[in-house]
């Protein structure tokens, strides 16, 4: 699947290149797991004289570029989802994915002063780059100061792979070979604290969900 991903992706590219780096991107950043990684490092091959592949010709500045404006562009759709449409969906079915209500205010204020370094350093790793601006767009981080530290950690990112895919010319590959057993350690790691969040959590918020359900039906009933 990986494989024929890559090739898709290689494909898209290959015949429509800046556009197809656009909105790759976008769908990467909108937590459509994408990889960045073979995008960026074939799309700044293409900018290589070295490169015997496909026949686009691109130039490494607007790739990197590019790159970074269709990662914007995807971070702000995931955004305005979380933001809209995250806090009714966390209140009708908190329960069932382990959050309470109150919890998403607290989320909020951690945002407020923590949201910048968490958006810059999440923009930086593999998988988490991906969905850190839904929680940012629940926790209502300021839009503008989402937007400025985004780009911020998206530009060494797309910049980084793109240079490296222009310096390897054919070879990118070669990038890709190193960078996927990274990202699926992250993965492996994700999964790990998912699982082991979710078994801590599931009696306190159930307990806690009972006492609202009381505390309703109670005001109710007066």
């Amino acid at each position: 699947m990986l494989a024929i991903l890559n090739d898709f992706i290689t494909n898209l590219i290959g015949d429509y290149g800046y556009l197809a780096v656009f909105f790759l991107m976008v769908l990467e950043s909108a937590c459509i797991p994408v990889p960045s990684e073979v995008t960026m490092l074939f799309g700044g091959a293409l900018a290589s004289t070295a490169f015997a592949g496909a026949g686009q010709e691109l130039d490494l500045v607007a790739v990197g570029l590019l790159g970074t404006a269709g990662n914007l562009v995807g971070s702000w759709v995931a955004y305005w989802a979380g933001a809209v449409g995250g806090r009714p969906l966390i209140d009708r079915f908190g329960r069932y994915v382990l959050v309470l209500p109150h919890e998403v205010d607290r989320a909020h204020e951690w945002f407020e002063r923590r949201g910048e370094l968490a958006v810059f350093v999440s923009r930086l790793l593999p998988v988490i780059r991906t969905f850190i601006s839904l929680p940012a767009g629940v926790a209502r981080m300021p839009f503008w100061r989402f937007t400025v530290y985004t780009v911020l950690g998206c530009l060494p990112w797309t910049f980084a792979l793109a240079w490296l895919g222009y310096a390897l010319g054919e070879n990118w590959t070669k990038v890709e070979d190193v960078l996927q057993p990274v990202a699926w350690g992250i993965a492996a790691v994700v999964v790990a604290l998912g699982v082991w969040w979710v078994a801590r959590r599931y009696r306190k918020v159930r307990a806690a969900y009972a006492e609202l359900d009381r505390a309703a039906e109670e005001q109710v009933a007066e």
